[in-house]
């Protein structure tokens, strides 16, 4: 499949555009030339803007992509030009201008920082360091007093070729760090892919589910997050962790990811899971060459349109040194401080990092410049 981007503003009918809704195409879009602060809402209050989500962010323009089967035709046009252009574009702008519900208790009216907990022996970038729970509580408790709103606690390492760990051996890692977290009220995301170490981090505290697989990869991963009241982050990977990084192919990525992650909150509403316990992750680094991952970060602001907030979780990927060059893992703070703000820019309600209190900093000044006159 090829892409035809086009960079200026094309009126409809565009060249291309007037025909290409068949009943075959599929049509996305993504907001472009995001505001936030007095100058989103003047903006807004003109007609020449749409909130972003019931936010204080708002979007000036989208990218519309049709995708033929063959070819994505993508276009940049104004909110105004979208107006009325076809029932599957309403939909859309409905979906990406509606309020998001509070998530696992928390409001997503700000962007929310998530600090990575690893209790595992082979995490790719802090295995072996928390490894004894009291020093894994600890480094949470400097996480949270760092700005963490949320902390994400892991038992098994999902890196590229990473051994599978039984879910006795993870429910035995995770456990104790989730309770004592949650004994002193803080919000703890459980990072796990099967349901017997869901319902146990679900009953020592945790406030949040967050499976790479989507609940697919265990079968009785929706009966238990049917019954439990917290909230679930689906994410995506292409295949299994230990030969995800094979050779990943896609259509073309952004969109889909964008699918399947549709499809996983349809299957999770219809299993009995509402729609606000629900959050989106497309996965970086998951299945996905460099080349899947940037495409899918520039069309980051497409997933808000499923209607459920979303996380970035690109904290010292290889990513970074695909691009930079040798970068070892814990020298990879820039990059990330880097996707995270773009994150947070493209509509991120929640950033998963390793460096919590260096991305609080810079969100904090970004979001301070955003919201100046």
């Amino acid at each position: 499949m090829t892409n035809a981007f086009m960079n200026q503003n094309v009126r409809y009918p565009a060249p291309g555009l007037g025909n290409a809704f068949s009943s075959s195409a599929k049509a996305y879009l993504a907001p472009a030339d995001i505001l936030s602060g007095p100058l989103a809402r003047g903006i807004v209050e003109s007609g020449r803007a749409a909130w972003f989500g019931g936010t204080e962010q708002a979007f000036c323009c989208v990218y519309l992509a049709v995708c033929t089967g063959e070819k994505v035709l993508a276009y940049r046009l104004s909110v105004r030009e979208v107006e009325g252009m076809h029932p599957d574009i309403d939909l859309a702008m409905e979906g990406l201008q509606s309020p998001l519900p509070d998530f696992a208790g928390l409001s997503m009216d700000r962007p929310h920082i998530m600090g990575i907990v690893n209790v595992t022996p082979d995490s790719f970038s802090d295995g072996g360091e928390r490894l004894i729970p009291e020093i894994a509580i600890a480094d949470a408790l400097a996480m949270v007093d760092a700005g963490a709103t949320i902390i994400d606690v892991g038992g098994e390492s999902t890196r590229p070729g990473a051994s599978a760990v039984s879910p006795d051996e993870e429910i035995r890692r995770v456990e104790p760090v989730i309770r004592a977290l949650a004994e002193q009220g803080i919000c703890v995301s459980v990072d796990t892919r099967h349901a017997a170490t869901m319902a146990a981090g679900v009953s020592a505290g945790a406030r949040i589910v967050n499976d790479v697989t989507a609940l697919t990869g265990d079968p009785e991963a929706l009966n238990v997050m049917r019954a439990a009241d917290v909230g679930v982050i689906l994410m995506h990977m292409q295949g299994e962790p230990q030969t995800m990084q094979t050779a990943p192919v896609y259509a073309c990525a952004p969109f889909d990811v964008f699918d399947y992650l549709r499809d996983r909150v349809k299957a999770c509403v219809a299993a009995g899971i509402a729609s606000h316990r629900l959050c989106v992750d497309p996965g970086i680094g998951f299945g996905k060459t460099v080349d899947h991952n940037l495409s899918i970060l520039r069309w980051l602001s497409l997933y808000r349109g499923l209607g459920v907030p979303l996380l970035l979780g690109a904290s010292r990927k290889t990513l970074i040194t695909k691009v930079c060059g040798g970068v070892e893992p814990k020298a990879r703070m820039p990059g990330s401080l880097a996707l995270a703000l773009s994150g947070v820019r493209s509509g991120a309600n929640i950033v998963r990092v390793h460096d919590v209190a260096e991305t609080v900093q810079a969100v904090k000044v970004q979001t301070a410049i955003d919201h100046a006159e």
